[in-house]
């Protein structure tokens, strides 16, 4: 169990939801825009690399959750948030010699993928038309980003494992399904790629206490779909991650 994690975007759906997880085993702290009632907080851009650095000294691990989300945002917010300020983190947390990174990635990474079939089969909600075989997209498959969000979680990956190998700081990356505050799937696509909120910060909590020898990995994370196309074998022998719901238990 590791005492000091600092949590940026803490403010967020999945920042609230890790920091009633965790609380009660780890004194957390905040790094975020805005001030997080009852918790440090060190209120800074994560594009101002100085300004930044003073929430890492003394953390162990970082969870990386603070993002600009989805392609509704500028190229310009895209870059200073999730490029420039993923490099920030990364940087920050060696130089506080943290022990990990937890990296909020995206299933986006792989989402063009959704334009072949069965994908897109899946995604669109026409079963009769998904094979009895099929492969389905593992952690190690190309990437095939879906739009500019996309490209900049594929950018902070490629950054990561540059961190882990170069310096030594374990970066875990989770590529995180469909969370959302209602809980639940709303169409057929999120019926696939689902993920609840329990299923969510159950994997991050593994993803903090993983064990040190994983210097670096990718894990899909979502719910158990019965239409979901990534694959959750990974994640699950390697740091135990067995998803608790299901998107056709809320679906309607």
């Amino acid at each position: 169990m590791n005492d000091h994690i600092l949590v940026t975007g803490m403010s967020g759906l999945i920042g609230g939801a890790v920091r009633r997880r965790l609380e009660p085993r780890a004194r957390l702290s905040a790094l975020n825009r805005s001030e997080v009632a009852g918790v440090t907080t060190v209120r800074a851009d994560l594009a101002d690399l100085d300004a930044i650095r003073p929430a890492f000294e003394g953390r162990d691990t970082v969870i990386h959750l603070a993002a600009k989300a989805g392609d509704r945002h500028s190229w310009e917010a895209l870059r200073d948030t999730n490029v420039i300020g993923t490099r920030n983190v990364l940087e920050a947390a060696k130089l506080a010699g943290c022990r990990r990174v937890v990296f909020a990635s995206s299933g986006a990474t792989i989402a063009g993928w959704e334009r072949e079939e069965p994908y897109r089969a899946l995604v669109e909600g026409r079963y009769d038309d998904v094979p009895e075989d099929w492969v389905r997209i593992r952690h190690d498959m190309a990437t095939r980003p879906n739009g500019p969000y996309a490209s900049t979680k594929v950018w902070g990956e490629a950054l990561a494992r540059h961190y882990a190998d170069a310096f030594g700081l374990s970066v875990i990356s989770l590529r995180i399904g469909y969370v959302n505050a209602v809980d639940r799937p709303t169409d057929s696509r999120t019926r696939s790629v689902w993920c609840s909120q329990r299923d969510i910060v159950n994997a991050i909590e593994l993803a903090v206490d993983a064990d040190e020898s994983i210097a670096y990995d990718i894990y899909f994370v979502q719910s158990d779909n019965r239409w979901g196309y990534r694959d959750l074998s990974h994640p699950r022998e390697r740091i135990g991650f067995v998803p608790q719901d299901a998107a056709e238990d809320r679906f309607g």
